[in-house]
This record gives structure tokens, C-alpha cells and sequence, in this order.
């Protein structure tokens, strides 16, 4: 029984990661379509991180939308992307506690 689910664990595992080896290949992009108009700073990389959740799930489905804004400020775009996405953790909070 146990040899049984090792077995199909090691397969699922395999095909999981043959799916996402393909899925990664992606086509290049010029970067420099990309940085027209106005960069996105603190508070757009905020909001952006705040909505990746929601926007990894749209991207599955169209390839118009990114996660990750490419026209950005530099670090206080990574520094809001990356308060904004750990702010999901915070409202997970710890339910997890045990009632003693």
C-alpha cells in the first residue's frame, strides 16, 4: 500500500514538474515596448503587490496582463510590490492556535 502511493507521488511529481518546465518557455519580449510612458512608483507597487493574488490568476487566463509592472521607479516600486504582497500574510492572521 504504501510502495503504491510513492509510486503515484513520484508520477504526479514528475508530470507536475515536466508541465511547469514547458509552461516556463516563454517568448522574449523587447524591453523597450514596455517603458513608454509614465513609470509606476511606491504607491503603484503597493497596490500591485496588494492584487497579485488576483492578478496571477487573470494572467493564467489573458497574456495582456502582468503581475509585475516592467516601467518602474526601481527600488521604491520593489520596496511597495513587496510590503503589498506581504500584507496578505497579515490578513491570514493565525488561526492555527489551539483552544486549551
Amino acid at each position: 500500500m504504501k510502495n503504491n502511493l510513492t509510486s503515484k507521488l513520484l508520477t504526479f511529481s514528475a508530470l507536475a514538474l515536466l508541465v511547469f518546465t514547458f509552461a516556463s518557455c516563454a517568448g522574449v519580449e523587447p524591453v523597450q515596448a514596455c517603458l513608454k510612458g509614465a513609470q509606476y512608483g511606491f504607491f503603484s507597487g503597493l497596490l500591485h503587490g496588494f492584487i497579485t493574488p488576483i492578478s496571477f490568476i487573470v494572467s493564467l487566463l489573458d497574456d495582456n496582463v502582468a503581475i509585475y509592472a516592467v516601467n518602474n521607479s526601481g527600488g521604491w516600486y520593489d520596496l511597495g510590490f513587496l510590503l503589498g504582497s506581504g500584507g496578505w500574510g497579515i490578513l491570514a492572521g493565525n488561526k492555527s492556535k489551539k483552544k486549551a
